[in-house]
């Protein structure tokens, strides 16, 4: 498997992106303004991550993403690490994530990959969306906001 930046003239894979967002007016927008990287596996686009600059020694992992018929196989540890390098190669000190409350999984691969809770944005999801997202049969209302320190 190779990570690697996609390039301008290419298609950001949104099949993938949408996996983690919803909205598609929502990614492009950070597409736009972020650093897209894929994951490559003969050929075909499995994995993707966005980086968005916050500040400036802070950056935030807006969207990853891994194909569902190949979860399972450290894709998405090998995308944060990748995650985690790239932010320290381009200066910054913090890497930040958000997640919905409704997002159990996410939660938990977040916390093992070393980044802990630090604040709840109450009603992001309602306010931010048109639609309403529905995750392990939890409305997704709140972001939960994470952080770590990279060293």
């Amino acid at each position: 498997m190779k990570i690697r930046k996609l390039l301008q003239h290419e298609a950001p894979p949104f099949e993938l992106l949408l996996l983690a967002d919803p909205s598609r007016e929502q990614v492009e927008l950070y597409i736009a303004n972020g650093e897209c990287r894929v994951a490559e596996e003969e050929g075909e686009i499995v994995g993707v991550y966005v980086l968005v600059k916050l500040g400036i020694t802070t950056m935030e992992i807006i969207n990853i993403a891994v194909d569902e018929r190949i979860h399972g196989r450290g894709i998405g540890k090998k995308l944060m690490s990748d995650a985690i390098q790239t932010a320290k190669v381009l200066g910054c000190k913090f890497l930040e994530v958000g997640t919905g409350n409704s997002s159990i999984g996410q939660l938990a691969f977040y916390q093992k990959s070393g980044f802990s809770i630090d604040g709840v944005i109450k009603d992001f999801f309602v306010d931010h969306y048109e639609e309403e997202i529905i995750e392990n049969g939890i409305q997704c209302r709140d972001m939960i906001r994470l952080s770590m320190e990279i060293v």
